[in-house]
C-alpha cells in the first residue's frame, strides 16, 4: 500500500493519472483524474463540466495550436457505468458499452497516442455501480511504435480506503518514459471529495499541474459529489 501523497510529490511529471477505489467509510466510490503539461498548448486547458461528465477546453482559444490529442471528454457516463480516460477513447468505450459490447473489446480497436517519440500511453478506467472497476493501459513496446501492448486489470469492490493509481509516465524525460507494471495500490483516507481534491492538487507539481477532477459516488443511491480544480480559472 502506497501513499498517493508520496507518489505524486516524488514525481514531477506523472503526466495524466487515474485513481479508482473506495473511500474510508466504505460507502462511496472514488474517482480521480488529473492532467499535467509541459508545453504552452498542453497547459492552456481547463476541465469544464458537461451533462454526463467533463470535457477539456482551451482556456485561451487564441493560443490553441493543435487540439487533436488534448481536447476530449475525460469522464462520461455509459448507462450506469462511469468511464475515465486520457483521450478520445472515452467515446470509443462509451459507444461499445451502449452497443452491448465491452470495455476490453473497445480498447482492442485503439493504440497508444501517435505523438512520437513519446508514444503516450492511453490509460482508461471503467467504474461499475457496485464499486468494482477495470483499468487499462495501451502503450508501445519499449518505444517501438510497431507493437502495442494492451494491458487490462479488473478489480472487485476494494476494501474501504483503498484504490489503484495508473498514470502515463514513470517521470520526466525526453522521450517521456511510459508507466510500467500494475496499477499501484494506494490509500484513500480523505473524508470527502473536497478534501481529496485539495490534497491531490497540493501534491501535484505546481509548475506542471493543469487540471484535476474528483468524484465521490454514493454506492447506495449513485448520487455524486464533484470537485474541479483548474490551473486557469474557467
Amino acid at each position: 500500500m502506497y501513499q498517493l501523497k508520496n507518489l505524486l510529490q516524488e514525481n514531477s511529471y506523472p503526466g495524466r493519472g487515474i485513481v479508482l477505489g473506495r473511500d474510508r467509510s466504505g460507502k462511496k466510490a472514488v474517482v480521480v483524474y488529473f492532467i499535467m503539461g509541459r508545453s504552452e498548448n498542453s497547459r492552456n486547458r481547463i476541465f469544464a463540466p458537461t451533462e454526463d461528465g467533463i470535457r477539456t477546453a482551451a482556456h485561451d482559444p487564441s493560443k490553441m495550436t493543435d487540439p487533436s490529442l488534448i481536447i476530449y471528454h475525460p469522464v462520461r457516463k455509459a448507462g450506469r457505468g462511469l468511464i475515465v480516460t486520457n483521450g478520445d477513447q472515452t467515446d470509443t468505450i462509451r459507444d461499445y458499452i451502449l452497443d452491448g459490447r465491452t470495455f476490453v473489446e473497445a480498447l482492442h480497436t485503439r493504440t497508444f497516442e501517435p505523438d512520437a517519440p513519446n508514444y503516450t500511453p492511453r490509460i482508461s478506467g471503467l467504474l461499475s455501480p457496485d464499486g468494482s472497476y477495470q483499468l487499462s493501459i495501451l502503450k508501445s513496446d519499449r518505444g517501438n511504435p510497431g507493437c502495442c501492448c494492451r494491458c487490462f486489470f479488473s478489480y472487485d469492490l476494494p476494501p474501504a480506503g483503498e484504490g489503484r493509481f495508473l498514470h502515463t509516465y514513470q517521470g520526466d524525460g525526453n522521450p517521456l518514459p511510459s508507466f510500467e507494471g500494475e496499477p499501484v495500490q494506494v490509500a484513500l483516507d480523505a473524508p470527502d471529495a473536497k478534501t481529496l481534491a485539495a490534497n491531490v492538487w497540493s501534491w501535484l507539481n505546481t509548475e506542471n499541474r493543469v487540471s484535476l477532477f474528483v468524484r465521490y459516488v454514493n454506492l447506495a443511491d449513485e448520487s455524486c459529489e464533484d470537485v474541479i480544480c483548474n490551473r486557469h480559472e474557467a
